[in-house]
């Protein structure tokens, strides 16, 4: 197993940008927790620290930026069910596009990703001032990461904070996302040649390699045109601009371009198993490209947060875990899939040692209790493995008794069928229509809370509690790049280029033993918009993906679920007023 990080550091806690405007201290920010073997000047210490801020909950808790990337789409949505999740009206929000600047989510966001900008500015700072051997490289890292977050926050907020990093008395400059892309895009092509080639220099997926530049850029280059007239009302942005040189071709040929130095690269695959990607064990994945590297007593222990929210409170992996019961997808998005449920990417049914499938249709009596919670204590708990993908109609699994201990058939876990753990006599029928007494409010009845068919994408990692996890979180992985390709090809006018893509992603993929491991099956015909915005969520649902998609296809202010027709001004999200009061920001229009 490889090394998860080279940096040797406690949790090290630095005051957010937002800190920064309301008490107008300098850059130099405060530690606020006791590190190990470094202090705030360290080099090592500074630039774990700007890591440290993508899996803190920015980019690996269902309420940070997965809220505001996925709830506000097809793809998911967090209803108030029965006694739960009524939170203020902050998850309703996010879907229902009623959200205000006050909201917390938006508020909260904020705060994450100015402190990642913080961060990066003090890593930037701290590399700089320094002599060591390694100052190229992490100076360059530093300065990714720093574009990284505020490429972040300009598509989520349409501007975001900058200061000087070498000058403490420099003034906090306001960055607005149609003149920034351009330069970030420059910036980050200037890093090139001193990130390292993944796998040399201690680097692998969790750092911030050459290769995790190509897919940076293939990102930013897709999204330039929206980034530069993202209020226009017909979504017709310009995606074939030439692009920033001038003298590389057009928006299109540049993703196209970094797209396939790692198609071609022979540094990365397709995994056939698509679930894979996802799983506790996805750190040696060959898809991944730039992750957030996750490990049970490393650091923060991980988050579990994408597995557990969307599983019901009466699932449970183990006598110590269970799910939330919170998130679900829409019925558009799962009749998206309509005559595509073989597709490996939709669901896959787990296999036990001995052979044992769990069918999950009321056919299952029990699964052998033979894999165990790993370092459970102080008894070892049998471990039961649900399914993968998305998942609707009636669920079975195993019962936990009275004794605190799962129902047991001999020494084989009981599958029985399961009701709501808040609503008893509710049977657990996770149906993909969501029924609301009033159509545009996301609010169920008690005795409703069992709608919405589940995404059980990510694996449910049972160590260490309910919200730990070892899963590795994927933000670029091969398979996006060959989407961002499609989409590319498909801009340009290259159908066919674009329906090979998207073929090389269904046939890639193959389904469990169950069904002879055959692969998906291939479009017969030349893909156009709307396959293609579909052939998208096949391959990247639920990995904070779908608001980007749906803004670039036109799909983004339609009506749709709880969700009235938009205009276009929500396509970003309005400053935190405690942020406008500062009288720095300007607040975005229509806000």
């Amino acid at each position: 197993m490889k090394t998860k990080t080279f940096f040797s550091i406690k949790i090290i806690t630095i005051f957010s940008f937002i800190f920064l405007l309301n008490s107008c201290t300098d850059l130099d920010e405060a530690v606020l927790d006791e590190k190990l073997g470094t202090d705030a000047t360290d080099p090592a210490g500074s630039l774990a620290a700007a890591y440290d801020r993508l899996g803190d909950g920015t980019f690996t808790d269902h309420g940070a930026v997965f809220s505001m990337q996925e709830y506000t789409t097809d793809e998911a949505i967090l209803p108030t069910r029965g006694s739960d999740w009524g939170d203020g009206g902050k998850w309703r929000d996010m879907h229902e596009f009623t959200w205000s600047s006050s909201n917390a989510i938006i508020v909260n966001n904020w705060d994450l990703l100015t402190n990642g900008i913080t961060r990066s500015l003090t890593a930037i700072k701290s590399s700089q001032e320094s002599t060591f051997t390694e100052k190229t490289l992490f100076l360059a890292e530093a300065k990714a990461l720093l574009a990284y977050y505020t490429y972040t926050t300009l598509d989520l907020y349409g501007q975001a904070p900058y200061r000087d990093p070498m000058n403490v008395d420099a003034p906090i400059q306001i960055l607005k996302a149609e003149t920034e892309i351009d330069k970030l895009i420059t910036d980050v092509e200037a890093l090139l040649p001193d990130l390292a080639d993944i796998g040399t220099q201690r680097t692998y997926h969790g750092r911030f390699t050459k290769q995790a530049g190509y897919a940076f850029l293939a990102t930013m280059y897709l999204n330039r045109a929206v980034f530069k007239d993202r209020y226009n009302a017909s979504s017709s942005f310009n995606f074939n601009e030439a692009a920033v040189t001038g003298s590389t071709g057009t928006d299109m040929d540049r993703v196209i371009y970094y797209t396939s130095l790692l198609i071609d690269s022979g540094k990365f695959s397709l995994e056939s198993d698509y679930f894979k990607n996802f799983a506790r064990d996805n750190n040696n994945g060959k898809e991944l490209i730039f992750a957030i590297s996750q490990k049970i007593d490393y650091i923060r222990n991980g988050s579990n947060s994408f597995a557990y929210v969307s599983m019901e409170r009466n699932q449970r992996t183990s006598a110590a875990n269970r799910g939330t019961n919170a998130a679900c997808t829409t019925e558009e998005f799962y009749n998206s899939w309509e005559n595509n449920h073989d597709d490996p990417r939709f669901q896959q049914h787990y296999q036990y040692a001995d052979g044992t499938w769990f069918m999950n249709d009321g056919t299952d009596v029990s699964v052998p209790a033979t894999d165990f919670v790993p370092n459970s204590t102080p008894i070892a708990l049998p471990w039961f493995h649900f399914n993968r993908g998305i998942q609707a109609g009636p669920q079975y699994g195993p019962i936990l008794l009275a004794s605190a201990s799962l129902e047991m058939i001999g020494n084989r876990i009981k599958v029985s069928p399961l009701v709501m753990e808040k609503s008893t006599g509710t049977r657990m029928d996770f149906t993909p229509k969501l029924t609301f007494a009033d159509p545009t409010k996301s609010v169920f009845a008690q005795n409703e809370i069992n709608q919405g068919a589940r995404v059980f994408k990510y694996e449910f990692d049972p160590e260490g509690g309910n919200g730990n996890s070892n899963v590795d979180i994927p933000l670029f992985r091969l398979g996006g790049i060959y989407a961002m390709r499609a989409e590319a090809y498909f801009r340009k006018g290259a159908t066919g280029s674009a329906t090979d893509d998207l073929n090389k992603l269904r046939t890639s993929r193959t389904r469990e033993s169950l069904y002879g491991n055959a692969p998906g099956k291939m479009l017969t015909a030349a893909v156009d918009a709307e396959q293609l915005y579909k052939e998208l969520g096949f391959e990247l649902y639920w990995e904070l993906q779908r608001r980007p998609e749906s803004i670039r296809f036109g799909k983004f202010d339609l009506a749709g679920t709880a969700k009235a027709a938009s205009q276009p001004f929500r396509r970003a999200f309005p400053i935190p007023q405690t942020v406008i009061d500062q009288k720095l920001f300007k607040q975005n229009q229509g806000y």
